[in-house]
C-alpha cells in the first residue's frame, strides 16, 4: 500500500467520522476534504476546484431552480392538489394517489421539494378524515425518495453517477434510461407501503397536531398585566380568575426570566407577566377590560375588537423549511414574534411537545410551532422562504399567472434532454434563466431555490473521488470487496455493492455515497470483465434507500415532527423496505441492463 493510498484513506476515514458526528456542517466537511487533498499533494489546485465548475454540479442547483419555479408558479400545488382529490373518501385510494404524486413529482423536481408541497394538504386531509398522519408522511417521504430514480434529473445521485460515468470513459446513462428500474422499485415500494409497511407504521399522531396536546375551546389570547391591574401581587388561585371569566389560565410567563410556569404556581403576578388564556371570545374581553389586561405586542389578540370577525383569529402548525435560515437560533433571537405577528404557543421538537421557556430553544429542521395569529398572516407565509404551514396551500397565492409558462419550460427542458440534443447540464441552464428572464422566480428568489448546501457538499466531495481513482485506493477497495464475492455469481457482488451504499448513505449524504462508490462499482464491473452500467445503476437505487433514520435524508427530518414519528419507526419500516429493494434490484437489474 503506498503512502498516497494511505492519505486518501486517512481523508476518508475523518471525513465519514466527521459526517457520522455531525459535529461540523456536512459542506464544511467536503470543503475540509478539498483542503486535505491540496494539502497533501494529492490533487492539483486545479482538480480541487474543478468539482465546481462541473456539469453535474451545474445541473444539480440549475434542477433546483426549476424545482422552484414549478413551486412559485403554483403548478405543483395545482397538480398535488388534483390527484389528491382523486382520492376520495377511501383511505387506500388516497395513499396509492399519495404516493404515486410524490414519487411522479420527484422525478421532475426536488424530492424535497415534492414532500413539502405535498405534506400540508395531506395534513389537512388526514386531519379532516380522522387519519392519522403518522399512517400518511411516512408513505410520502418514503415514495418522494424512490421516485426520484426515474429520471436523469430526479436525484443528484443519477446526475453524479451519469458525469462519473463519461469521466472514466464509459457510456453514460440517457435522460430516460433510470425510467424502467425506477418505476419498478417505485411500484414495490408503493406495494409494501400499502401493506406490511401499513401495519408497522406507528398509530401515535393525534388529529391536530400539538394543538391537540394543547386544545383550545374557542380561542388562545396572551395577555400582559398592566401596571394598574388589580391582578399586581395577587397569585393565580386567589384571584378566581377561572371561575369569574369562566376562562382556562393555562400558563404564566414571567416578564423577568420570560419563564413559562404552570397556572397553579403559587408565585406572585407582576407587572409585564403574560397570561396564556384559553375561553370563549366574549369572556376574554370582558377579562380583558375589568383586570386592565393587553394583548401582547406582536400577538393577533392585539386586534381584536368587538366589531372585529371572530373567524379572523387562527391556529396552525408550522414548521421550518428545507433551505431555512433559522437552524440553530432561538425564537428570541429571531425576533420571531415582531417579524411574523405571531405568537408563539407550542413547539414540537424531537417528537415532544413543550410550552416552557420557548424564547430561549433553538429551532431545528425538523421541528414544528404551534402558533396563533390573523388569517391574512398565514397567507403571506405561503411563498415564505423559511416556514411552512402545515395546511392545504392556498394556491391563489402562487404566482399563478406564470403557470403555464413553468410548464412549457419543463416540457421544452425534458424534450431537449431526452433527445439529447444538448448535454443535460446545458440544458438545465438553460431552463433555469427561462424560469428566471419569463418572471416565474426572481434571481433573489432563484438563489433562495438552491440549496446550497448540498451544491457544496458535491462540489468539496468530487476532487476525493479523482484522488481515489488517480492513487488507485478506489481498485484496492474493488479488490478487497471481490476477495469476498469473486468466487460467487455477480449478482452476489451487485448485492454487496447494494448493501454498502444504502449502509453508507444513512450516515452520510446519498451525492456523497455516490460520489465515494460509483468509482468503485466502475472498477468492480472492470476487475470482473464485466459491463459497468448495472453495478452504477445498483448503486444509485441503494444511495435512495434512506429509510432505517430520520437523519438519512432531508425528507424523513421535515415529516419527523409533523408526523410525530420516533427514532425506531424509522429502522421498524424501513428495515424491510431496504430488504425489499435489495432483491427487487438484484432481479431486475441485471434483466434490464444485462452483465
Amino acid at each position: 500500500m503506498t503512502l498516497e493510498i494511505v492519505f486518501i484513506l486517512l481523508i476518508l476515514t475523518s471525513a465519514l467520522v466527521l459526517f457520522i458526528s455531525e459535529k461540523v456542517r456536512a459542506d464544511v466537511v467536503a470543503l475540509l476534504v478539498t483542503l486535505a487533498l491540496i494539502l497533501t499533494g494529492l490533487v492539483t489546485v486545479d482538480e480541487a476546484f474543478q468539482g465546481f465548475a462541473s456539469p453535474a454540479v451545474v445541473t444539480v442547483w440549475a434542477v433546483f431552480i426549476i424545482s422552484g419555479g414549478l413551486q412559485r408558479s403554483g403548478v405543483a400545488d395545482m397538480l398535488a392538489k388534483r390527484l389528491l382529490q382523486l382520492a376520495g373518501d377511501s383511505t387506500r385510494r388516497l395513499l396509492i394517489w399519495l404516493m404515486v404524486a410524490a414519487g411522479g413529482m420527484s422525478a421532475f423536481m426536488n424530492n424535497i421539494g415534492a414532500v413539502a408541497i405535498l405534506m400540508p394538504a395531506v395534513i389537512s386531509i388526514g386531519r379532516k378524515r380522522n387519519i392519522p398522519v403518522s399512517k400518511l408522511l411516512m408513505p410520502l417521504a418514503f415514495a418522494a425518495l424512490l421516485g426520484g430514480n426515474m429520471t436523469l434529473i430526479g436525484t443528484p445521485p443519477n446526475i453524479l453517477a451519469t458525469s462519473l460515468m463519461q469521466e472514466q470513459g464509459i457510456a453514460p446513462f440517457g435522460f430516460f434510461d433510470f425510467t424502467p428500474t425506477g418505476v419498478i422499485v417505485l411500484a414495490v415500494g408503493m406495494l409494501y407501503m400499502l401493506t406490511i409497511g401499513q401495519k408497522l407504521l406507528p398509530d401515535r399522531s393525534v388529529e391536530g397536531g400539538i394543538s391537540a396536546e394543547y386544545p383550545v375551546r374557542d380561542y388562545l389570547s396572551e395577555l400582559t398585566i398592566s401596571a394598574d391591574s388589580p391582578l399586581i401581587g395577587k397569585r393565580i388561585v386567589e384571584s378566581n380568575i377561572n371561575d369569574r371569566f369562566d376562562v382556562s389560565v393555562i400558563h404564566v410567563s414571567h416578564a423577568l426570566d420570560h419563564e413559562r410556569v404552570s397556572s397553579r404556581d403559587e408565585g406572585q403576578l407582576q407587572v409585564d407577566d403574560v397570561l396564556l388564556v384559553r375561553g370563549r371570545r366574549a369572556n376574554l374581553l370582558q377579562m380583558q377590560k375589568e383586570l386592565r389586561l393587553k394583548p401582547v405586542v406582536g400577538f393577533s389578540a392585539e386586534d381584536w375588537h368587538p366589531e372585529d370577525d371572530p373567524d379572523d383569529l387562527h391556529l396552525a402548525e408550522i414548521t421550518f423549511a428545507p433551505n431555512s435560515n433559522f437552524e440553530n437560533l432561538t425564537l428570541g433571537e429571531l425576533h420571531f414574534r415582531e417579524k411574523y405577528n405571531l405568537s408563539v404557543l407550542a413547539m414540537r421538537h424531537n417528537g415532544r411537545g413543550t410550552v416552557n421557556n420557548l424564547r430561549d430553544r433553538r429551532v431545528q429542521f425538523g421541528d414544528s410551532l404551534l402558533v396563533q395569529g390573523a388569517s391574512k398572516t398565514f397567507n403571506s407565509l405561503l411563498n415564505d422562504p423559511d416556514l411552512l404551514v402545515l395546511e392545504r396551500p392556498q394556491i391563489e397565492l402562487r404566482r399563478t399567472e406564470k403557470a403555464r409558462l413553468a410548464i412549457a419550460i419543463l416540457l421544452a427542458v425534458l424534450i431537449v434532454a431526452a433527445t439529447g440534443w444538448l448535454h443535460v447540464s446545458a440544458t438545465m441552464l438553460a431552463g433555469a434563466l427561462l424560469i428566471v428572464l419569463t418572471g416565474v422566480l426572481t434571481m433573489e428568489e432563484a438563489y433562495r431555490a438552491i440549496d446550497w448546501k448540498a451544491v457544496f457538499l458535491i462540489a468539496g466531495m468530487l476532487p476525493l473521488g479523482t484522488a481515489m481513482e488517480q492513487t488507485g485506493t478506489t481498485q484496492l477497495i474493488a479488490d478487497q470487496i471481490l476477495r469476498v464475492t469473486g468466487d460467487l455469481s455477480p449478482v452476489v457482488t451487485l448485492g454487496t455493492l447494494f448493501v454498502v451504499t444504502a449502509l453508507l448513505t444513512e450516515v452520510i449524504s446519498n451525492a456523497a455515497a455516490t460520489v465515494l462508490l460509483v468509482p468503485i462499482a466502475i472498477g468492480l464491473a472492470l476487475k470482473l470483465g464485466l459491463n459497468p452500467q448495472p453495478f452504477v445503476m445498483t448503486t444509485v437505487i441503494a444511495a435512495s434507500t434512506s429509510f432505517l433514520m430520520p437523519i438519512g435524508h432531508q425528507v424523513n427530518v421535515i415529516i419527523f415532527g409533523a408526523g410525530g414519528y420516533k427514532f425506531s419507526d424509522y429502522a421498524k419500516v424501513g428495515v424491510w423496505l431496504n430488504l425489499l429493494m435489495l432483491l427487487t434490484t438484484m432481479l431486475i437489474v441485471p434483466l434490464i441492463w444485462p452483465f
